[in-house]
């Protein structure tokens, strides 16, 4: 995935809001909090690096495969981030996949009137 299809794909995302910081990375948010950092840290020469939230067990099982990392500066201060930097990696579909599941993470830890606000709505676990 680059940096256009990463961008078009968060932005698809319901109420989600984008700014550049960080040493210009791209930062997708929803409800004020962060739920993707794409470009952050080094990569492979041809991939686009990609950090997302993750469960404790997808963190666990992801962490340590080829391509993938715990996410600099986020996982090192206890935080369940994962980046992807490299190939192999993950597919795209496999990345939209992860990036859906972190905008849901955080949406869902939005409170409920927040959430009605800015129109999400979630399926129930």
């Amino acid at each position: 995935m680059n940096e256009k299809q990463f961008n078009a794909f968060c932005k698809k995302l319901p109420a989600t809001t984008y700014v550049k910081q960080w040493g210009e990375s791209h930062v997708w948010k929803v409800g004020g909090k962060v739920f993707a950092i794409g470009g952050w840290e080094d990569s492979d020469e041809d991939e686009f690096a990609i950090s997302f939230k993750v469960s404790d067990m997808n963190f666990e099982i992801l962490q340590d495969r080829p391509g993938l990392r715990g996410a600099p500066y986020l996982a090192s201060r206890g935080l369940k981030w994962i980046q992807h930097y490299g190939k192999p990696g993950l597919s795209d579909d496999g990345l939209k996949d992860c990036i859906k599941r972190s905008y849901e993470m955080i949406a869902r830890a939005l409170s409920k009137k927040k959430q009605l606000e800015l129109g999400i709505k979630l399926d129930a676990d």
